[in-house]
C-alpha cells in the first residue's frame, strides 16, 4: 500500500469511503456518480491503489448505467420492474461488500461488472 494519505486519512479508510460514496444517490440523485469520480480524480495520480479501486468502481458505475437502461426498456414493455428492484438491491449489497473489503485491504471486483478500464 502506498504511503500517501489521501484527504489526510488512512488509505484503507479512504478506499472504504470511496466505495460507500456511490450510495450518495440515496440523498441526491446523480451524486452517486459524481462523488466517487471526484474522490478518485483528486487522488489517483498519487496512489496506484486508489487508481486501481477507482477504475474498478468506475467500471461498476458504467455497468450499472447500462443495466439500468436495459431494465428501463424492459419496464416499458412490462416485464422489468422486478429486475430493476433486484438491480438496486444488488448495487447496494455490492457497494457495502466492496467497502468492507477495501477497509480490510482487499481488492474485490464487483461481480457483473463490465471491464471498460483495466
Amino acid at each position: 500500500m502506498d504511503d500517501y494519505r489521501p484527504w489526510n486519512m488512512e488509505t484503507n479508510t479512504f478506499l472504504m469511503l470511496l466505495h460507500l460514496s456511490q450510495l450518495a444517490w440515496i440523498v441526491i440523485p446523480g451524486a452517486g456518480f459524481v462523488v466517487p469520480i471526484i474522490m478518485w480524480a483528486t487522488t489517483k495520480d498519487r496512489s496506484t491503489e486508489i487508481d486501481k479501486h477507482g477504475k474498478m468502481i468506475f467500471n461498476w458505475m458504467l455497468s450499472l448505467l447500462i443495466y439500468s437502461i436495459i431494465s428501463t426498456i424492459l419496464i416499458i414493455v412490462g416485464i422489468g420492474i422486478l429486475g430493476l428492484i433486484g438491480l438496486a438491491l444488488i448495487n447496494v449489497i455490492f457497494i457495502i461488500i466492496g467497502a468492507i473489503r477495501a477497509n480490510d485491504g482487499i481488492f474485490w471486483h464487483y461481480p457483473l461488472s463490465i471491464r471498460f478500464f483495466k
